[in-house]
């Protein structure tokens, strides 16, 4: 779809909703279009000054572009700029949010479930720690040490306690070091990542949930960038197995604006417990009045909220819907057979070896060479001769060298080594795996 089609579409859906409004009374706000000219153009130039997320040849971090109904809706929803804190604020789109909600709730087998939007996954795992420590006060906070390093920050903020957990060859949480924290008698909630960001390694949840109800923890489930996945014909049986577990825990965080095809910032907190609501219970002397339905203030630490993140998933999800075989499943399943293709060339190759086979769409690969030290050089020297010549963008990661010295064929102890890491979150880049290696072969040599 082209900038113009999606500007007539944007300009008749204005007349729609113009059309809401015609019976007030006519006015103008004064308005130089000639002055906003220079300055919109201005700002277009000083946005070249990007990478090309958009482009299939972007595999570097986990920067997704919105569907072109999500850019459109949220455009649309930018003239009522709704707030959705309050229905006083965004009676539509607060109504709209709750649809969303539920329908990402049902995507995890949840009928009964208490949750709204936020910002992104950071303020959603807050929102959910928070709660673990009313219900748990003073008890530690266990995740891997392949989560997201919000977690440590997060209950730095919440002052709670926190551990991390090492991992298994495959980069989920070790099942043994888990059960050993546990043992010690003061965890209150584990923390099991669905798609870590790092290599996309999916936790062992089920096994998670068997210790719950015999060490009492809450299990609490960052499934921010992998969430979607449930959706997936192609997870393996364990994996498989790890997603199908999500119906028996406590929280889920799951990000739109990652593989939801969101604009930023839209994240979701979802708990299958609805009376933790009574943790958010609060008074405001002026803003929980036009009606006696649930406002989304009263069960978010978030005030201020944008409605317009509401308006855009809601017509993402009318357009395809988030259930198994559709429109949107089979675009998860597009990227994730990517990355497999992409290691599977990567094995082929004489510059190049693949550091761990894909759970996801995530792949970790790297330069061959004689030491960590030349390794991570000729890392280096890949991702900036791949962007400067090639225009292939990737990104780079440190890895322990513990959890890689086998297939670099290097000592296990020393210094971090850096290593090579492409998200495949565009369909698009299925077509195009050859393409992407043959670039990499040439700035290999």
């Amino acid at each position: 779809m082209k900038y113009a089609d999606e500007l007539r579409l944007l300009d008749d859906a204005l007349g729609t909703l113009a059309s809401g409004f015609s019976e007030l009374p006519d006015f103008q706000s004064s308005l130089d279009v000639d002055a906003l000219r220079p300055v919109l153009i201005e700002a277009a130039e000083r946005m070249t000054d990007n990478y090309p997320y958009f482009h299939p040849l972007y595999a570097g971090q986990m920067l997704k572009p919105p569907h072109p109904v999500a850019r459109i809706a949220y455009a649309l929803s930018l003239w009522v700029n709704p707030n959705n804190h309050a229905l006083d604020g965004g009676r539509a789109s607060s109504a709209m949010e709750k649809e969303c909600v539920s329908h990402l709730a049902e995507m995890f087998g949840w009928e009964r479930h208490l949750g709204h939007l936020t910002s992104g996954g950071t303020m959603a795992n807050l929102e959910a720690l928070w709660i673990s420590d009313r219900l748990h006060p003073g008890k530690r906070v266990l995740a891997s040490k392949q989560s997201h390093y919000t977690h440590a920050r997060i209950t730095d903020v919440l002052k709670i306690p926190f551990a991390a957990v090492t991992c298994s060859a495959d980069g989920s949480m070790d099942l043994n070091a888990l059960e050993d924290e546990l043992r010690k008698g003061d965890v209150g909630t584990v923390v099991a990542t669905l798609g870590t960001t790092g290599i996309g390694a999916v936790d062992p949840l089920d096994d998670i949930l068997a210790l719950k109800e015999r060490y009492g923890i809450r299990v609490h489930v960052d499934a921010a960038y992998g969430g979607y996945f449930t959706l997936s014909s192609l997870l393996g049986d364990t994996v498989r197995a790890r997603y199908d577990a999500l119906t028996g825990t406590d929280s889920i965080v799951i990000d739109p604006h990652k593989h939801g095809l969101q604009p930023y910032g839209c994240g979701c907190v979802l708990f299958s417990d609805p009376s933790v609501g009574r943790f958010y219970r609060h008074d405001s002397a002026y803003t929980y009045f036009s009606s006696d339905e649930l406002h989304l203030g009263e069960i978010s630490l978030e005030c201020s909220r944008a409605g317009a993140a509401a308006v855009a998933l809601w017509a993402t999800q009318r357009l395809m819907p988030s259930v198994p075989g559709g429109e949107f499943s089979q675009m998860l399943d597009s990227c994730i057979q990517t990355a497999r293709d992409f290691v599977a060339r990567i094995d082929d190759s004489a510059s190049y070896l693949k550091l761990f086979e894909p759970m996801l769409d995530i792949a970790i690969y790297s330069r061959r060479g004689d030491s960590a030290e030349a390794i991570s050089s000729a890392n280096q020297r890949v991702f900036d001769n791949a962007a400067e010549r090639e225009h292939l963008h990737l990104a780079l990661m440190n890895l322990d060298r513990e959890s890689v010295a086998d297939p670099l064929g290097i000592d296990a102890d020393g210094e971090p080594v850096s290593c090579l890491r492409s998200v495949f979150m565009k369909p698009e880049q299925r077509d195009i795996t050859g393409d992407m290696l043959r670039r990499l072969e040439s700035v290999a040599s």
